[in-house]
């Protein structure tokens, strides 16, 4: 009855001895559950911050893009305005075909107690006549196309979008020989009044558009 000396030694033939190099230490049950539970908040901080930075979103990062510019906010405002208004003359001009407008003219003075035989009227009612279906369709259909233009320029204007600004330039700047050309044919407090606010309209997109235009370069030189 041998064993290998590499296992153990006998110091008597009913006692084996173990080397202590040969016995592996086990964890403690304390130590082991706590070595888990470190784990376990490791991985969860770790999912927590990529969960984080994952969701943050560009408002988040950069605050600044949370606030609107007060004036392309006013002049977006002032966008949709002028299609609401289109859109309602568009609905007027569909809404007279195949009627009399000598007569319905001369029922809306009644109704807002106004006097039928007043030049205003007259004035109106002498160039209702030059107004047949096929005048009031095209009304219609300018109407509705001006104010969907409207609409596109406010959303764009509100969105701070780049093609928004050009477009409003565009026909603000298309529309002020006109309206220049009928203030000197007849001044009105409605035209001076509409051609203040396209001029102010203009030179502010004007200056905002140039001012975005050479900002990076600047940026970049100094």
């Amino acid at each position: 009855m041998t064993q290998s000396t590499n296992q153990f030694d006998f110091v008597g033939p009913d006692k084996p001895v173990v080397r202590p190099a040969d016995v592996v230490a086990l964890p403690h049950p304390g130590e082991l559950t706590r070595a888990r539970s470190r784990k376990i908040k490791r991985t969860v901080q770790a999912s927590s911050e990529l969960s984080e930075n994952m969701t943050d979103s560009p408002s988040q990062l950069d605050p600044a893009r949370q606030h609107h510019d007060k004036g392309l906010v006013i002049i977006a405002g002032y966008k949709f305005l002028l299609g609401l208004m289109f859109i309602g003359i568009g609905i007027g001009a569909l809404h007279l075909l195949h009627k009399d407008l000598e007569d319905v003219l001369t029922q809306l003075a009644i109704a807002i107690r106004f006097n039928p035989e007043s030049r205003i009227v007259n004035f109106l009612v002498d160039k209702a006549s030059f107004l047949d279906d096929h005048m009031l369709r095209r009304i219609g259909a300018l109407a509705f196309i001006y104010s969907a233009v409207c609409i596109a320029e406010g959303i764009g204007l509100y969105l701070e979008k780049a093609w928004g600004e050009y477009l409003t330039l565009l026909i603000t700047a298309s529309f002020l020989p006109w309206e220049i050309f009928e203030i000197i044919h007849r001044i009105t407090w409605v035209r001076i009044s509409l051609v203040v606010v396209n001029v102010a309209v203009f030179i502010y997109l004007f200056k905002l558009v140039v001012a975005r235009r050479w900002r990076p370069k600047s940026q970049t030189q100094s």
